[in-house]
């Protein structure tokens, strides 16, 4: 039986958007677009949004962060169902989904700075910090041979919450922000409990094998 996977974004929102986009990735395939490209436009947008938000427009750098992540999702489905997936197209995408993430929290600091806010100015550094941790500790568990797709505050996460909360107001990006920065942290923590816990498994099976050898005469 497969686990529930637990976040703060619920799995039928997430699972209803990608089926309403499925026909748009039917097009685009049919209009041999590169999957690269929709990874490069993701950056792009993200660097627009950090613009919006430096210069206090809250609501258009809302915006463009949702639409640099909906080329987030666009550039691996894309790739998955054209066959154009590779090591490096993973890579790469991986890469700039985290200076999309940088440019975002750096125009988010800004704002934060001019407006005066020093405390949750530095929450947008512990956002930041915590949202490149979520995605080391994944990709440095996937490397020792783990798979570590656990925790609350993913990337999508951060994305919908920080996006819809600059649209809506300025105080509720306040308190989205806030919220990542405790949020991402303790999923970073999460995961590397999760691996501890993958580890201390493999290990109790391996001690209970050993006897077992031994009473065989292996």
């Amino acid at each position: 039986m497969e686990k529930k996977r637990f976040t703060v974004l619920p799995e039928w929102i997430q699972q209803g958007f990608l089926k309403l986009i499925d026909p748009v990735i039917d097009l685009i395939v049919q209009f041999n677009v590169h999957p690269h490209f929709f990874t490069v436009l993701g950056l792009v947008l993200s660097g627009v949004s950090a613009y919006f938000f430096a210069t206090g427009d809250l609501r258009m750098g809302g915006m463009f962060v949702l639409l640099g992540g909906i080329c987030d999702i666009l550039d691996g489905k894309i790739a998955r169902r054209s066959g154009l997936s590779s090591k490096f197209g993973a890579l790469l995408d991986s890469s700039l989904d985290r200076y999309a993430e940088m440019f975002m929290y750096l125009g988010i600091g800004i704002y934060f700075v001019r407006e005066g806010n020093p405390a949750t100015s530095m929450m947008v550094f512990l956002a930041l910090g915590g949202s490149l941790m979520v995605s080391y500790v994944r990709a440095r568990a996937e490397g020792l041979g783990y798979d570590c797709k656990v925790g609350l505050m993913q990337r999508p996460e951060r994305i919908v919450y920080i996006g819809f909360g600059a649209i809506l107001h300025a105080l509720i990006l306040e308190i989205v922000i806030w919220m990542v920065a405790i949020l991402a942290n303790f999923t970073a923590f999460q995961r590397m409990q999760h691996v501890w816990k993958l580890e201390k498994k493999e290990k109790e099976a391996e001690e209970q094998e050993e006897p077992l050898d031994e009473s065989l005469g292996i």
